[in-house]
């Protein structure tokens, strides 16, 4: 599995956690910051943060409210934002659309993506910010 673009001492923030998340991609991030992942009640600044999101967590609009609130406490525009859903042949699996259109909503753009397991990755980054 690959690294996720986080450095040491980021802080990253998790939404939607529960006992079907890849765990690899947790501890790859752990080892990639040095620090355990801090949970979405969190309220202090962070570097970056990672979201776990099935169909039947809600619709595209739900989807939007995520991304805007895992913007809520970032440091900075060069957050690192990556939202994992089931790959296209697994149960709860959220099209590319939807997910282009909620980060549209919530000023965030697609740049990339990520194999994790039986999850897909896609990291997010701020419209405003170009690389």
């Amino acid at each position: 599995m690959k690294s996720f673009g986080f450095s040491k001492e980021n802080i990253v923030q998790e939404f939607g956690y529960d006992d079907d998340v890849n765990e690899d991609v947790r501890t790859i991030i752990e080892q990639e910051t040095g620090e355990e992942l801090v949970d979405e009640d969190y309220s202090y600044v962070v570097d970056g943060a990672i979201a776990w999101w099935r169909d039947e967590d809600g619709n595209g609009d739900d989807l939007a409210d995520l991304f805007l609130d895992m913007k809520v406490n970032f440091s900075s525009e060069d957050a690192v934002c990556w939202l994992f859903v089931p790959g296209s042949r697994q149960e709860g699996h959220v099209s590319a659309h939807i997910i282009e259109e909620a980060a549209v909503t919530a000023g965030l753009q697609v740049t990339s993506a990520a194999a994790a397991g039986e999850w897909s990755g896609v990291r997010l980054i701020p419209q405003s910010v170009r690389r």
